[in-house]
């Protein structure tokens, strides 16, 4: 064969975006595409759809990249493999975007209307999604695009409604004046789990509230004195001995003039305060459950707008809440009724959009009735049809829906899911209807209204995974690929999405909606924050593709994503894949060019040297270690082993000892040295596409029996005739014994050029002798010896150190290459820092508070952090003894 020129240097800008096209132009992320592979069950993934008006973060390019190798790897396993995208209408977030764009033209939604605005959201939807669809491009995800959703697209919005009509047809879609979670900000309720609770500094106010009969004072606790003003009692515990008294009485409310009366509740909390406390149904949950307990008035003092409205007093009338806060407590020192301010630091809850403090309000919303639902997913769990990656978000997963609430659906946005409810004019009548109607269904009068809300975002994803596969029509897709496979996602949307997906498809589809939850953790930087645009320490996926490469990217996040915990990565993490990637692509120049004049024969027809069965016995171990790493989604051991294997096994080793043949060899050797390189680079460049697609790509085009597309080829398979664990024993002992020699020189800083002298001795039953005088040639070769006798006897220890191995020991010579006073000094300091270094930790596991208190992985590393500073001390005190 000719020989193959890569270019010098590996630049993926040159290549990347034309092995896309390749892909795409081929059809390759199609399901189905391998022959004779159609009747097996397919491996299905449904994308976690991004915000249509986001950008991906780096979250966006961890799920991204583990999903492309979940994919990629069941594609070239022969299995119908379908990844689904699309992109999720943010109704928020999205309107938020468009709200502020007009900002700048000076003008607001209401300056457009309804419909105009909804236009304008489609023009930068539009804008968006293009650009979204080229990042994923970019990071190399593997979608079928022809199949991409939207979740407000036609089939998706006719999911909607027809789950919110067979909701409202079952009783567990209904409409409430109920106290909900309301942003001032977006002008919109929110369900429970869109509010974020992080703590404030605030203050604890202690308030006089007159009796009404002139008998003196009750005193309250509250952080929050303007809400006084929509009081309607106050509440002491029915057993508290020093109100029983009070209970029944009246209280005068300061500020309004109104009188309310003192209840007995056991909500109430006696150590809590005073023990007594204002009673605010519209603006608390707690209250709210208990002024319905005790049929007391409910008093909304709010405006949508968060300003108090025209139930308060006038001077507080229009300010927002914090200024209506400070003047109420202005007013209660004039009247001297305000006991005491003191700081209090409290939870607060704020928008998860906007992170405006989020107000209890009294509001007519949709909801929807969670508990039937959710004892179905509990169901789900406990009867095996879904398992979680790690086990432990089971917990999470089982505590949340066992305390589930309804979920609040109903949005005061425009861009979304209508929700499709009439109101008739003249009867009064309510429609839900599948179909728009033209008259009421009651009274047949035609002066009907739509509900002007819009559906929370959420209630469209949660149908994500069969309304994107055509329900609720009954296709082809659907039959096919539903239930999916897996779903890889974030354990912070474990409520929002996973197990909203996970009810809904119980109730509508029958049976859990995936089978494998993976929850990967989430992408900090180097000190454990959260990445944000506010600290800064935000790392753009592109700009690391454009840096490094797509492969870069994707090889270190994965090689980085321990299961259960969380990735912590700054920019130079990414030269972790990059270097990867350039030595990929200088081992496969290295070979290819030296393939020139080479005959390439079957590898039946070569008699295998040792070292050849090793290699592929390390390929065999190789793919076993990935097969069930994938299988139990452990991406850092896929990662690591396929890393150990091309970097350790294969260049360092295999390649270095087949130079011999390969460039001095006869021409049958150099022949078979070529066509087993060539045969194992091959096989590597198909083990490792799932997790550097790009690069392996490119270079399996140019290799000469290139048989397609690299995507859709078959991935190694475990092969019992390649396990040889006596070649595997035996190539472990030549290789500590050359890697002990080499961090000895490294250790002593003798220059690669300077050959030195060594000598091994083994013990009388060493079972692995012969590989010493077997492969001589091969140690020297690689130990960089000038030298190397095999000896029964012990070496003289004269200007020799000690390389310690299992059954034998080496020395080598090293006395007439140093400095000895120089490095003797350098050894007696770093032995002394060993020495502080090991009391330290030793003092640290001897603590059994911090045993106690510390995490399990952190114990752990201080154990292993313990051993190593051992093993290197004892190593440095025998150099010391050996040189001095």
């Amino acid at each position: 064969m000719e020989s193959v020129e890569l270019d010098k240097v590996y630049n993926p800008k040159d290549f990347e975006q034309r092995i896309y096209a390749f892909w795409e132009g081929l059809h390759v992320f199609k399901p189905g595409i391998q022959k004779g592979t159609d009747a097996r069950r397919p491996f299905v993934i449904v994308i976690p759809p991004p915000n249509v008006t986001g950008v991906l973060h780096m979250g966006h390019g961890l799920n991204n990249v583990i999903q492309d190798i979940l994919i990629r790897y069941h594609r070239m396993k022969g299995i119908p493999s379908l990844w689904v995208p699309g992109t999720d209408h943010a109704g928020i977030a999205t309107q938020h975007v468009v709200e502020k764009k007009l900002k700048t033209q000076g003008k607001t939604k209401h300056d457009l209307g309804r419909e105009a605005f909804i236009e304008e959201t489609w023009r930068v939807k539009k804008d968006h999604h293009a650009k979204i669809v080229e990042q994923l491009k970019r990071l190399g995800a593997s979608c079928d695009w022809d199949r991409e959703r939207f979740t407000l697209d036609e089939g998706l919005s006719r999911a909607v409604r027809e789950v919110f009509v067979g909701l409202f047809e079952r009783g567990l879609v209904y409409k409430d004046n109920y106290l909900i979670n309301w942003c001032s900000s977006c002008g919109t309720a929110l369900s429970d789990d869109e509010v974020e609770h992080f703590e404030e500094q605030g203050a604890m106010y202690r308030i006089q509230y007159p009796l009404e009969d002139g008998s003196g004072f009750i005193e309250i606790a509250t952080t929050r004195p303007e809400t006084m003003l929509g009081d309607t009692a106050v509440a002491v515990h029915p057993e508290d001995e020093r109100y029983s008294r009070l209970v029944g009485k009246l209280v005068l409310l300061p500020l309004t003039g109104r009188s309310i009366p003192v209840v007995a509740d056991s909500y109430v909390d006696r150590e809590f305060g005073t023990g007594m406390v204002k009673i605010t149904p519209a603006h608390d949950q707690n209250d709210w459950e208990v002024a319905k307990r005790h049929s007391l008035p409910v008093l909304n003092i709010l405006n949508p707008d968060g300003t108090l409205n025209g139930e308060v007093p006038e001077e507080f009338r229009g300010l927002a809440v914090k200024d209506a806060r400070k003047a109420v407590v202005k007013e209660l020192k004039k009247q001297e009724l305000l006991v005491s301010e003191k700081h209090h630091p409290h939870q607060v809850g704020h928008c998860y959009r906007c992170s405006t403090m989020v107000e209890p309000y009294l509001s007519d919303q949709w909801f929807v009735k969670m508990k039937p639902l959710a004892e179905k997913a509990l169901a789900a769990l406990t009867e095996g049809q879904i398992q979680f990656f790690p086990k432990k978000w089971e917990n999470t997963y089982v505590h949340w829906l066992t305390n589930i609430r309804d979920w609040c659906i109903s949005r005061q946005l425009w861009w979304g899911h209508r929700i499709p409810a009439w109101y008739c004019g003249n009867c009064g009548g309510l429609i839900v209807s599948r179909t728009d109607p033209s008259a009421c269904t009651h009274c047949g009068s035609e002066s009907i209204h739509q509900d002007e809300d819009v559906l929370d975002t959420w209630f469209s994803s949660w149908l994500w995974p069969f309304s994107t596969l055509g329900w609720p029509g009954e296709t082809e897709d659907l039959a096919r690929f539903f239930p999916t496979t897996a779903l890889v996602t974030a354990y912070d949307i474990i409520f929002f999405w996973v197990s909203r997906m996970i009810m809904a498809s119980m109730e509508f589809m029958g049976q859990a909606p995936f089978r494998d939850i993976y929850i990967h953790g989430l992408v900090r930087d180097k000190q454990g924050r959260k990445m944000s645009k506010s600290l800064g320490n935000g790392i753009d996926p592109l700009e690391i593709v454009d840096e490094y490469g797509a492969d870069a990217l994707k090889f270190t996040l994965t090689f980085m994503a321990a299961q259960g915990q969380d990735v912590l990565i700054d920019k130079e993490s990414f030269k972790l894949g990059s270097k990867f990637a350039n030595k990929i692509w200088n081992a496969a120049r290295y070979l290819l060019m030296n393939m020139g004049g080479r005959n390439i024969v079957p590898l039946e027809t070569i008699t295998f040297t040792e070292i050849d069965s090793w290699i592929f016995h390390r390929l065999n171990e190789t793919v076993k270690t990935v097969t069930k790493a994938v299988a139990s989604f452990r991406f850092n051991d896929c990662s690591q082993s396929v890393y150990e294997f091309f970097w350790n096994d294969f260049c360092d080793w295999y390649v270095e000892a087949s130079k011999p043949k390969l460039l001095s060899g006869t021409e049958k050797e150099k022949d078979e040295a070529a066509s087993l390189l060539l045969a194992v680079l091959e096989e590597s460049l198909r083990l490792l596409h799932p997790f550097l697609s790009f690069i392996t790509e490119e270079i399996y085009q140019k290799l000469p029996e290139c048989r397609g597309p690299l995507a859709v080829m078959p991935y190694p398979e475990e092969a019992g005739s390649r396990e040889n664990p006596e070649v595997a024993a035996k190539f472990t002992v030549l290789q500590d014994l050359i890697r002990g020699i080499r961090t000895l020189r490294s250790e002593f800083a003798i220059p690669p050029g300077s050959r030195i002298d060594a000598q091994v001795r083994t013990d009388a039953d060493f079972a692995h002798a012969d590989i010493f005088h077997g492969y001589k040639a091969l140690i020297m070769q690689l130990a960089g010896l000038k030298e190397f006798r095999i000896s029964g006897e012990p070496a003289a220890h004269d200007g020799s150190v000690p390389v310690p191995g299992a059954g034998y020991e080496a020395r080598v010579f090293i006395r007439e290459l140093i400095d000895l006073p120089k490095e003797i000094a350098k050894l007696e300091k770093e032995h002394k820092s060993l020495e502080n270094l090991k009391i330290q930790t030793e003092k640290k596991l001897a603590n059994s508070q911090f045993l106690q208190n510390a995490p399990e992985d952190i114990v752990a590393k201080e154990r292993e952090k313990l051993a190593e500073f051992g093993s290197r001390y004892r190593r440095i005190s025998r150099y010391l003894e050996e040189l001095s």
